[in-house]
Parts: C-alpha cells; structure tokens; sequence
C-alpha cells in the first residue's frame, strides 16, 4: 500500500481544537466548541469528494463513502469515532509534539518539566522505540481519545476515494460528541445513520480488539437528616453529611473498589458527595462484565446504607437506580464474524491481534443495543485523560490499513 499517510497532520490540526466535554452542563453536546472540530471535519470531508457529509443539530458529523463495488448485498459498514476530550484534565490550548524516531529514553514535556514519560511508567512504550511519539507539552491532556481514531477515519476516506481500485460496499463515518460524559449517542438517530454493522476506532495499543465493556448503572442515593439550632441541637439534630459520611466509611476496604479491582472483576464506586446538614447526595457507578451481578451489587450496596441509617435515629434514605449501558458482548456474540472479520483484517495488515475487554465502555456498547453490532479497533491512543497521554504515528498508520482491509473483506463475504 503505497500513500502518503495524511493521519498525522490530521491529527495534529484536530488536537489543537478544544473540545472537552462539560458533565455539568444541560445541554447536547455539553460544550458548544465540540462543533467547532465538527465543522472542520465536515469541511474536510467534502474536500475529499464525500459529497453528503454534514453535520446535524446536534453536533454528530455523518458522510459516505461510496461503494466500488458492482454487488449490490455488500452490508453497509460504519466507522465511528468521539470529537470530545475528558474533563479530567484541561484540553484547553494543547500544544502538540512530534519526538521522532524516538530513542527509548524518557520524555520531558518542555511546559511543565516535572511531566516526565518513561517506559518504566508506560510498559506499552517499549515496543514503539524507534516510532514518531506525539505527546502535549505538559500543561494538557494530548486528545489522542479519541481524536486518533478521528484522524484514522479521515484518512481513511482519504486513502479509499484516492484509490477506487479498492472495492468495498458503502461505508458510513460517523463522529460524535460527548461520548466522555455518557452521553455519546443520547440523541443519535439511527434512521440517519443507515448501517448494518459498525466499528469504533477508539481502543489503545496495536491489535487490540475489544467485543466485550462492562455493564453499568448508576445509583443516586439522597440522604436526609434533621436540622436543628445548633446551640440547641442535643437530642434534635440528625446530620445528613456526617451520614454519609459513616455510610462511606462502611464500604468495603479491600475490595469491590476500582483501586482493588482488575481484569474481569467489578467495582461499586463513589464519585461525588453533594449537601448539608438536612440533606446530602451520593452518586455511584456500579460496573461488572456480568449484567447479573449489577443487582446483586445494588442489594448490597442498598444493605450497607439501611444499616447505617438504623444508626442514626430520624434519618431516612432513597435509593434510585439508572440503567447506564450494557456489555456490548451480549449482541456481538450473536454475530460473531463482524469481530472475527477485524481480526482477518489485522492480519492482512500486518498486525497481531490482541483480544481484550474494556474496563468501561464505548459509545459501540450503546450502538449495539440499538441495532448496529459494535466491537472497538485499535487506534494507538495511550495514557489517555492525563498529561502523560500519547500515541504513535505508526500505530495510526496500521490502523488506517487495517481499516482499508476490513473493508475489503466485507466486500468479499
């Protein structure tokens, strides 16, 4: 596959535009300069000759490539990739560097020196010594998720309308915002969207291949007290806060966290606490692989605060549960060959195929329980939501060509 790659200056462009979500706000997208990245994308779509690319109201780019194909059964594919960044570190003015034919040895990021990238911090790196490395320069996150996986599709447009040669059946692009906050596909509409199958290009080291996220729900549990004159409190005053306080304290220590878990093994995870004295608020998210054991994390989760409680005479407790996504698995197992095909197509490419799960999920766990089958591909993306985040040109590179074969072989099944 002779070509000029475009994916690297494309990816240099993107990250320069900010685009953090905003898990506060009301409104879709969260953040208004998500469309600002989605604008320049639908421009650069049409420059490339994709003549319906577009952007809707709220923010989702959509575009065709269109088949070279004479058969007329070719499934409709799609690749999809997020235009956010995470709002756990500032995506504001980043300052993109390219190190390359990188050595091996530690990088400095210039802006903040004490920001220092090595192999003994990122494993993952030792296998690219020698790749061009693009890091932020210290004060930032990169936006390498996913605006990797951004610049591999754009490329990839690039590459398959430059190459008619190439047969593949339809290919639908979709890029959408917010996916950071939950939120990816909240107001996607499918009928817009047209595919039968779909792949997400936002996974991290090369020949990961991801058919299976965990399940998740959220909890919301609003704790009340009773408020009272503090100088004339004895006897009268429940407080909400320190409730809360001795319901977190009677969390399990040594397990059922994030910071005790790994592999395939869940957590139940406090991540916010709001309130005063009459009234307190706690958010949690409950993960696991297994759909099943949600429940059971809820029950005994729902357990720990009717006990504590008890405790407190006069306090009382809600407990609301909201479904968040499914395990993606529960669908692409039933079409096994949409992930086996992104194995064959890694192969082809020259990549080795690494099967592995996602702590966590995608906007593809949502899209496949709307009806297009999901799994995620590589994209090179490491370190991500933090100022140690990078990726390799190279990687970039594979995955445009492992796209370029997918599509092929969707063209020849």
């Amino acid at each position: 596959m002779s070509y000029n790659y475009t994916v690297e200056e494309r990816f240099m462009k993107y990250v320069q535009i900010d685009t953090t979500a905003d898990p506060n706000s009301e409104t879709f997208p969260s953040s208004m300069k998500q469309k600002d990245l989605a604008k320049v994308l639908v421009e650069e779509l049409l420059e490339i000759g994709l003549e319906d690319a577009y952007m809707d109201e709220w923010g989702y780019v959509f575009a065709t490539i269109p088949s070279t194909s004479r058969k007329d059964t070719i499934p409709t594919i799609c690749f999809c990739s997020h235009m956010d960044t995470a709002p756990d570190c500032s995506g504001t003015n980043v300052k993109p560097i390219v190190h390359r034919s990188w050595d091996g040895s530690p990088i400095v990021l210039p802006d903040d020196t004490t920001q220092v990238i090595t192999t003994e911090k990122h494993p993952y790196l030792k296998e690219r010594i020698g790749d061009d490395i693009i890091t932020a320069s210290g004060l930032t996150l990169l936006g390498a998720d996913d605006k990797a996986g951004v610049a591999i599709i754009m490329d990839l447009a690039n590459y398959l309308v430059n190459h008619p040669e190439v047969e593949h059946g339809d290919i639908r692009i979709l890029f959408t915002p917010d996916e950071e906050v939950g939120r990816g596909v909240e107001k996607l509409d499918m009928n817009k969207l047209k595919a039968d199958y779909g792949y997400t290009l936002d996974g991290g080291e090369l020949g990961s291949i991801e058919d299976e996220t965990f399940s998740a729900d959220a909890v919301k549990i609003t704790i009340h007290g009773i408020s009272a004159h503090p100088g004339y409190a004895k006897g009268k005053m429940v407080n909400a806060m320190k409730v809360a306080g001795a319901f977190l304290t009677a969390l399990p220590k040594n397990e059922w966290s994030p910071e005790t878990t790994s592999g395939k093994e869940g957590f139940v995870h406090p991540t916010s606490i709001e309130g005063v004295l009459e009234k307190t608020m706690v958010s949690f998210i409950i993960r696991d692989h297994d759909t099943k054991k949600l429940a059971e994390y809820e029950a005994r989760l729902k357990s720990i605060l009717d006990e504590t409680i008890a405790q407190y005479p006069g306090a009382t407790a809600e407990f609301e549960v909201i479904e968040q996504y499914r395990n993606m698995k529960e669908v692409l197992d039933t079409v096994p060959f949409v992930t086996e095909y992104a194995v064959k197509a890694m192969e082809q490419a020259g990549v080795t195929p690494r099967p592995m799960i996602i702590r966590g999920g995608t906007d593809g766990s949502r899209l496949s329980f709307m009806g297009l089958p999901c799994p995620n591909i590589f994209t090179g993306e490491m370190g991500i939501h933090s100022k140690h985040e990078y990726v390799s040109v190279q990687d970039m590179q594979k995955a445009v060509k492992t796209l370029v074969e997918l599509a092929k072989i969707w063209a020849e099944h």
